[in-house]
């Protein structure tokens, strides 16, 4: 055997592995391809009808939104109804109210002129100076209150320490 048989012989040695360790890869290779196919079609079985239910939630939602806007537009119609209803109301109720407030102050005032707080004239047929009833002293002023004042304390309540201090000075 020549030098050339040798070296074909080899390198059809080596083709041959070659060749074996090929097939094997596409044996591995296909293998896992099926496996890979498996997977994906139980991530189908999965995942279709779980995109079916999202779909069908985010419809719910649309319709749901819809709704809230309709009825937001709704309740914005209602409050400028009422809105320019109590406006209206004020207009209409506004000048007559305070004319009888005045017309009512004004007939108090002068009741309390006529009934009279003050004592009557001898001219009117009320009784002389000599017998009427002295007035009554105005009772005595008390002194401005100081700073922390507080106000008048109600019966039966303890003053506030500050108040307690302004009170003794002002006795």
């Amino acid at each position: 055997m020549t030098a050339d048989h040798v070296a074909v012989l080899v390198a059809a040695g080596a083709a041959a592995v070659a060749a074996l360790v090929l097939v094997g890869v596409v044996v591995v290779l296909s293998r896992r391809v099926r496996q890979l196919g498996e997977a994906l079609e139980d991530l189908r079985q999965e995942t279709v009808p779980l995109v079916r239910d999202a779909r069908v939630v985010v419809d719910q939602a649309a319709t749901e939104m819809v709704r809230v806007g309709d009825v937001l537009e709704s309740t914005e119609a209602v409050s400028a109804t009422v809105d320019s209803a109590s406006r209206l109301a004020y207009r209409a109720l506004a000048n007559p109210v305070v004319k009888v407030l005045a017309y009512s102050t004004g007939l108090g005032s002068a009741l309390r002129r006529l009934v009279g707080r003050r004592p009557a004239s001898p001219a009117r047929g009320g009784a002389s100076p000599a017998t009427a009833r002295p007035a009554a002293t105005p009772a005595p002023r008390r002194p401005a209150p100081g700073p922390g004042w507080r106000g008048p304390v109600r019966a039966g309540e303890r003053p506030r320490r500050r108040d307690r201090r302004h009170a003794r000075a002002a006795r």
